[in-house]
């Protein structure tokens, strides 16, 4: 059976080191678990909140952005299994209301999966403060409970990014709401629950949902958004109404939910391997943060050089900040959550900022650090 590590033998005390290394370049708290074979370590270093200076806490839940198109897209790949779907189906042949007329004819489930269908992200339009870098519409919808017909609507009515099929495809949330909406049509049943019964339950998973409201249930901590230095203080975000992203970014995790997820998904146990398969084969995309990724179906790859291949997924919302990565045998793993995000300024744009560095060394102690 799987423990915890408790011995503070030279691996810990680097992971630990490494961990702390992070909330001194500036996040208020940081929580981890690391993996590998059957032993365990789980930290945290700093603050969940400011004000009262509670302690962040390696089991808390977060809200984990776009890792939760990995699920996605293991639901959409389950689809595809039981023979109801096609991965190169043109989605104008299930949701002709979503993508009309001739590109909804040329782009397929796959390139949605991929990022390379040419739609646009709807996000500057369903927060138009962003634009200008200015908070407001972040304030002015944090309640608002936004339909996903209308978010894919703002994408798919702005200027395409590409033609369907080209690469490097560009990151757009806007093909993952297309997903949601896919399953939906598939299944009858709403993707939040659909999605709660063939992965979450499947995978054993026991703190990961789509939340019900505005609030986190359980223990968490507040999230703190900086936009680039266009919120300062940045401002606490954990009490918000997710409709604006949900199958995109919406669920609710823990570090040690989200290795399992990973190692169970990666070990052919949530997809078939040949699924899982497809899920890996790879294109270059711009990620939004002007990264070019190698990207699959929901899921990419990180390389480091000399320890090898890792699989998994990031993500953000207002405030929180969420990576999980395994090694292809899953022999190793690695999942860390933060309560801060955008500390870039634009000024600073091209410079290294110290949280980047002491994430950087997190991620590699984690991930190629002694056992």
């Amino acid at each position: 059976m799987e423990s915890p590590v408790t011995d503070e033998n030279m691996a810990t005390k680097n992971l630990r080191s490494a961990l702390d290394g992070v909330h001194r370049a500036g996040v208020p708290g940081a929580f981890a678990e690391v993996r590998v074979g059957k032993r365990i370590w789980r930290g945290a270093a700093g603050v969940a909140d400011l004000e009262t200076g509670r302690p962040v806490e390696p089991g808390m839940r977060q809200r984990v952005g776009s890792v939760t198109k990995t699920f996605v897209s293991a639901a959409v790949l389950r689809q595809v299994e039981a023979g109801r779907l096609g991965l190169d189906a043109p989605i104008g042949d299930y949701l002709p209301h979503l993508v009309p007329g001739e590109r909804g004819r040329r782009i397929t489930v796959r390139m949605l999966l991929n990022h390379t269908s040419g739609l646009a992200e709807y996000l500057p339009y369903a927060f138009p403060s962003l634009q200008e870098l200015a908070p407001g519409s972040l304030d002015d919808n944090r309640f608002r409970r936004f339909r996903p017909d209308e978010l894919i609507a703002m994408g798919v009515g702005a200027p395409a990014t590409g033609e369907p099929g080209s690469t490097p495809g560009i990151y757009s949330n806007t093909n993952y709401l297309l997903l949601g909406e896919l399953l939906e049509h598939l299944t009858g049943t709403p993707v939040e629950q659909h999605i709660a019964r063939t992965i979450i339950e499947t995978a054993g998973l026991e703190n990961t949902g789509f939340p019900a409201g505005p609030p986190i249930v359980g223990p968490h901590s507040r999230m703190y958004e900086a936009l680039f230095g266009a919120i300062d203080p940045p401002r606490d975000y954990s009490v918000y109404n997710m409709s604006w992203v949900m199958t995109g970014a919406g669920l609710v995790s823990t570090v040690g939910d989200l290795n399992r997820f990973y190692r169970k998904l990666l070990d052919g146990e949530i997809v078939s391997l040949s699924s899982l398969a497809e899920m890996q084969r790879l294109v270059p995309v711009i990620a939004q943060d002007g990264r070019l990724i190698d990207y699959g179906l929901g899921l990419y790859k990180t390389e480091i050089p000399g320890h090898g291949t890792f699989w998994g997924h990031d993500g953000t919302v207002w405030g929180a900040l969420t990576m999980s990565w395994a090694s292809a045998d899953t022999g190793r793993q690695f999942s860390a959550a933060m309560n801060l995000v955008r500390w870039h300024k634009p000024d600073a744009e091209g410079t290294s900022h110290p949280i980047d560095d002491a994430l950087a060394t997190l991620k590699r102690e984690a991930l190629c650090g002694p056992a």
